[in-house]
This record gives structure tokens, C-alpha cells and sequence, in this order.
């Protein structure tokens, strides 16, 4: 009998492997041409003097050692992490902020889910329009609700001093939401229990948030900084929308020099050493938050 069951179960294994491959055969195709091969492509071009017209030219480090030296580069990579420095800590604040409020139970409590969330699933061209009528200096409502209480828009997105803020607020404004669902989901995986054992010690509502909360919160906490950060050093499409990397290249970043000198001036090769550039640093921020949060990390 043993004899027997022995094939029937290797050809089950067998049965069950090649159907797993089946499976994962769709995806693993679709990632291998729109992902892995983009990434090999761009990397080697990266060592290449390519454009559109004529044969590339190998020149080895030579886009990175121009890349270096080029204050545009410097420029934009200050931008970059002055957008990200500013954006990240204030989108993920502004999100544990609105799922604190909104965990709760309050009247419409679904609407202003909803209302904050939508943000994230508006288009480009929908919001580029809508801030742009909204931050006008002569026709905006912003303007004109602030300009009672001293502050003034300039010329608007006009401004380089004033147009990066534009876009740093129109980045909060756009992901804030996303990341506030997320810490929503987190707010609903802490006992209950707990909360009514420290009302029973007497425990403050901030004692409470400081000891049971934040802690507890951990876990969401890193996800959410971790995205939130890879999205601030490659932020691009509100920038796109909104300014163009103007005026003036006040509101350019790496993403946008990247944009521009591979799909503008079509310098691929140069543009491909900026993207694995703002690649191995994204890579090299998210590391460094996973190691500092896995430190804090807390199962329960």
C-alpha cells in the first residue's frame, strides 16, 4: 500500500506545484515587462550618452560624475529633501490628528471620512484646475477669505518664493486622507479593555493617548511614515499639475528633473543616473526606518 501512495502523492506535489507557477505566471509576467526590464533598461543606460538621434555612446561614470557637478542637480536635490523634511512629518501629523477625531463616534461621521479621503482618488487634471482657481490672488477664495487677517498670496503660484508652499500644501491636501484610513484601521485593532481599565485608574485623555495609543500605534506608525516619505522624495505629479517645476525652477525636484531631461531635452542617459540616484536614496531612507522602527516595534 505505502508503494502505491508514494507516486499518487509525488504526482499530487507535482499537480499542485505546476498550478502554482500557472498562477503566479500572469503577474510575474506583467511585473518582468512593465518593472523588471524598465529597471535593467535604465540602469544600463545610465552608463550610456544616449539621446533620440544617433547610436549611445558608453561613457562609463560619466552621467554620474556630470550629475555631481551640476549645480541643477544640487538645486533639485535640495528642494527634494526640503519638500520631504516639510510634507512627510505634516501629512502623517494631520492624519493621526483627523482618525482620532473621526474613530470616535460623531454625527456625519462617514462624510468627513469620505470627504477626507477623496483627495486621494481625484485626478491630476481635477485638482490642478480647482487649487488653481482656489489660490488665485485676484479671483481665489483663499486669498480673498485671508486677506482680512494680513496675509497676502503675491502673485500666487507666480511667486518662487511662495509657489513651492503652494505645492507643498496641495501635497498635504492630497495624501493626508489616504494615511488617515490607514491609521484608522489601526485605531480599530486596540482593545477597548484597555482604555476602560485607565479610566478606571483615572488616567487623563492625553495620559491615555501617550501610554496606550502611541504605543500601540507603532506598527501603523512605521508603515505609514515609510510610504509617506517615498512619496515626498518622489513627489511629481502635483508639481507637474500645478507649477511645472516654475517659476523660475523654484518648485523643481529630482522627480521633475528627471521628467525634464529625459522626456524634454531626451538626455536619457542623464536622466536615468538622477532616477537610480533618487532610487538608492529612497532606498536608503526607507531602510533606515525600518531599522528604527523595528526597534519600537510592539506585538500585542
Amino acid at each position: 500500500m505505502p508503494q502505491r501512495s508514494r507516486p499518487l502523492r509525488h504526482s499530487l506535489r507535482r499537480h499542485q506545484t505546476i498550478s502554482a507557477y500557472l498562477f503566479i505566471a500572469p503577474s510575474a509576467l506583467i511585473m518582468g515587462v512593465f518593472l523588471l526590464w524598465p529597471l535593467i533598461s535604465s540602469a544600463r543606460l545610465s552608463f550610456y550618452e544616449s539621446s533620440e538621434f544617433g547610436p549611445s555612446t558608453f561613457v562609463g561614470l560619466g552621467n554620474y560624475r556630470a550629475m555631481v557637478g551640476d549645480p541643477i542637480f544640487r538645486r533639485d536635490l535640495l528642494h527634494t529633501l526640503v519638500y520631504a523634511l516639510i510634507v512627510t512629518p505634516a501629512t502623517v501629523g494631520l492624519a493621526l490628528v483627523f482618525a482620532l477625531m473621526l474613530h470616535r463616534q460623531l454625527r456625519a461621521r462617514a462624510f468627513f471620512r469620505a470627504a477626507l479621503f477623496l483627495p486621494a482618488v481625484l485626478s491630476l487634471g481635477v485638482m490642478a484646475i480647482a487649487w488653481g482657481f482656489l489660490l488665485d490672488p485676484t479671483i481665489g477664495l483663499l486669498p480673498h477669505w485671508l486677506a482680512p487677517l494680513g496675509v497676502s498670496f503675491g502673485k500666487g503660484k507666480a511667486d518662487p518664493t511662495i509657489a513651492f508652499v503652494f505645492v507643498m500644501i496641495v501635497g498635504i491636501w492630497k495624501n493626508v486622507g489616504f494615511y488617515m484610513v490607514m491609521y484608522l484601521a489601526g485605531l480599530a485593532t486596540i482593545p477597548g479593555d484597555l482604555y476602560e481599565a485607565a479610566s478606571v485608574d483615572g488616567a487623563s485623555p492625553w495620559r491615555q493617548f501617550r501610554s496606550i495609543t502611541w504605543p500601540l500605534l507603532s506598527n501603523t506608525s512605521a508603515f505609514v511614515f515609510i510610504m509617506a516619505t517615498i512619496a515626498s522624495v518622489q513627489a511629481f505629479d502635483q508639481i507637474y499639475s500645478i507649477t511645472r517645476g516654475g517659476p523660475y525652477f523654484s518648485t523643481e525636484t529630482l522627480a521633475y528633473l528627471i521628467y525634464r531631461r529625459g522626456f524634454q531635452d531626451l538626455d536619457f542617459g542623464y536622466a536615468s543616473a538622477v532616477a537610480w540616484t533618487l532610487t538608492l536614496i529612497v532606498f536608503a531612507i526607507s531602510l533606515g526606518q525600518r531599522v528604527y522602527f523595528s526597534r519600537r516595534e510592539i506585538n500585542y
